[in-house]
């Protein structure tokens, strides 16, 4: 697999103090959406994965020490984009990289502390915000899933598709408001992706620096 992606740009970030940090070294699991398609991922101090016409996902639990995250910060870099496409659009919704933020009420979270992602993502209490980095879509747009139960998910752009190294800092207790009217939520999961099968199309991107405030 061949990520030779800003590593000059990850060391600098990490000189920065950071609360929180989430580990990409151990943890990490990787999810299949289609029995014949498939990203490759390496992990270690980053995060890096390549997408050829495929597609899948790679998520960790959250330690129930952050259930109660409100914002995270991280650095993420793409060296081969995808095309502009319509994150709307299911079946057409190609992205070069996400972030994922999975939820359940407070009160159900300790009843799924070591579901896998399949179960969290078949679990009708579920939440899910996707911080994507694709479309031709204006930044912070809430942008209802076309895939799963209505209302479970939601996707925010923060960078159109194309290439670059940027960092990025959320309030997700804010966007989780805007998206789904509050509630007393627990952050349970975090998931990364890359989406090229609908494009067939090349992706080569990293995340680094990831940490929960």
């Amino acid at each position: 697999m061949r990520v030779t992606l800003c590593s000059a740009v990850f060391a600098i970030a990490a000189t920065a103090a950071s609360a929180g940090p989430v580990s990409f070294s151990s943890g990490w699991k990787e999810q299949r959406l289609s029995l014949f398609s498939s990203n490759d991922y390496s992990f270690g101090s980053s995060l890096g994965l390549v997408s050829k016409g495929s597609v899948s996902i790679a998520w960790t639990r959250v330690p129930q020490s952050d259930w109660g995250a409100t914002g995270a910060s991280w650095r993420w870099s793409v060296e081969q984009s995808v095309p502009a496409t319509d994150l709307a659009k299911k079946g057409g919704d190609d992205r070069n990289i996400s972030l994922y933020f999975v939820f359940v009420p407070e009160s159900v979270a300790p009843s799924v502390a070591n579901a896998n992602i399949r179960s969290l993502l078949g679990n009708r209490d579920v939440r899910i915000i996707q911080y994507a980095w694709g479309g031709n879509t204006a930044r912070g747009r809430i942008i209802p899933s076309p895939y799963g139960p209505a209302g479970q998910g939601v996707t925010i752009p923060l960078r159109k598709a194309g290439t670059g190294s940027h960092s990025e800092s959320v309030n997700i207790a804010s966007d989780f408001s805007r998206a789904f009217g509050g509630g007393n939520m627990a952050l349970v999961g975090l998931a990364v992706s890359g989406d090229s099968d609908d494009t067939n199309s090349v992706i080569r991107a990293a995340i680094g620096n990831l940490s929960l405030k």
